[in-house]
């Protein structure tokens, strides 16, 4: 059973593991050992309350699939049992994060020292440049 927070949790019947041989560099032991886990979510098909669910498929992640279908491999681990853990915190996290609700942004302005000091750094660095010219000899 993973717990997603007090009141949601998620049967182990509706997470699909799939072992299978890990990518990459380990020799003998990528070789013959299926160590990496395929971890399968059917967002749809869930038990999960409505708001989760919607709130899931209105993310832009591509671990998502069109159909609802959360997708992830986890290969990190030299054990099965270490990838199995890994991929079933990294499903936790995105629930998770799906559902952390976003501070709405307050507008600020500068205020009225702040605008008067830009305008100053603005004249003192354009008298600044305005000495850099050419020096004539008028005399």
């Amino acid at each position: 059973m993973l717990r997603i927070s007090n009141q949601v949790t998620i049967p182990d019947s509706e997470i699909e593991l799939q072992a299978v041989r890990s990518q990459g560099a380990g020799g003998q032991n990528v070789n013959k050992v299926a160590t990496a886990i395929h971890l399968r979510f059917n967002i749809l098909a869930s038990s999960l309350p409505e708001h989760y669910k919607t709130r899931l498929l209105t993310l832009n992640d591509s671990r998502i699939t069109k159909g609802g279908v959360i997708h992830i491999k986890s290969q990190a681990y030299r054990t099965q049992l270490r990838n199995k853990t890994d991929a079933l915190e990294r499903l936790q996290q995105l629930i998770r994060a799906a559902m952390a609700v976003k501070k709405k942004r307050k507008p600020t302005k500068p205020s009225k020292a702040a605008k008067q000091r830009r305008l100053d750094n603005k004249t003192k660095r354009s008298q600044r440049k305005a000495s850099r010219g050419r020096v004539s000899y008028d005399d």
